[in-house]
């Protein structure tokens, strides 16, 4: 299982089967490591309605037919009259697929769309767990994804809008994944953070490894 960086909170996960798009927000990224044109998908999954995360969505899925997984709000929103395909669930639902499951998560954040709410994803995919938090603070709930076994977790730094650097590694202090990968910082001056710093207090702590990608560079599971 590899995981692509594509810049802020964009990831492209992806076996030997299946590519899983995450928040492509990539038209108007300047940190972006690829054009909307050239990203391939079977899945896109979008963690809310900022313009940010839901990015190229709609023009990916058109070109590539993949399926939109969502909350309903969102899907209703932005998605579905569209007309693509759309796979929508809400707060602590998983969604079965062909690859394994996403389960949809809290995420402390604004959704974009009147009545709806912001999510994260726990990802089950070649028997692997990754945890994307989409934009959110830190919440007392997040102790419970320990629970989960996360192999990954992909978790904002950037403040402002989202979770800071402290704050951050409190949460991998909860959650307790074997990797964390920052993301959502640097895109704009705004959200300008060391990465280096986070990592290494993470790793001061013994908490979990941390890995910094650039955009465009990869991990592999």
């Amino acid at each position: 299982m590899r995981i692509e960086f594509l810049g802020h909170a964009s990831f492209l996960l992806e076996d030997a089967q299946t590519k899983i798009l995450i928040d492509p927000f990539l038209t108007g990224n300047p940190l972006a490591s690829k054009q909307a044109g050239e990203v391939e998908a079977d899945f896109i999954l979008v963690s809310h309605g900022h313009h940010d995360h839901v990015g190229d969505a709609v023009e990916i899925a058109k070109r590539t037919g993949a399926v939109i997984c969502t909350t309903v709000e969102v899907a209703r929103e932005l998605f579905e009259p569209e007309g693509l395909e759309v796979l929508a669930g809400n707060i602590g639902g998983k969604l079965p697929t062909t690859f394994g499951s996403i389960k949809l998560v809290s995420a402390q954040h604004g959704s974009g769309v009147t009545g709806g709410l912001a999510c994260g994803f726990v990802v089950e995919m070649d028997g692997r767990k990754v945890y994307h938090a989409g934009d959110t603070g830190l919440f007392a709930e997040m102790q419970f994804l320990k629970d989960e076994g996360l192999d990954v977790a992909l978790l904002p730094i950037g403040d402002y809008y989202t979770m800071g650097p402290a704050d951050a590694v409190k949460a991998v202090e909860m959650i307790r994944p074997q990797v964390v990968i920052p993301m959502h910082f640097n895109t704009f001056p705004a959200i300008k953070q060391d990465p280096l710093k986070f990592k290494k207090a993470v790793e001061a702590q013994d908490l979990s490894r941390v890995v910094v990608l650039e955009p465009g560079k990869s991990f592999e599971l």
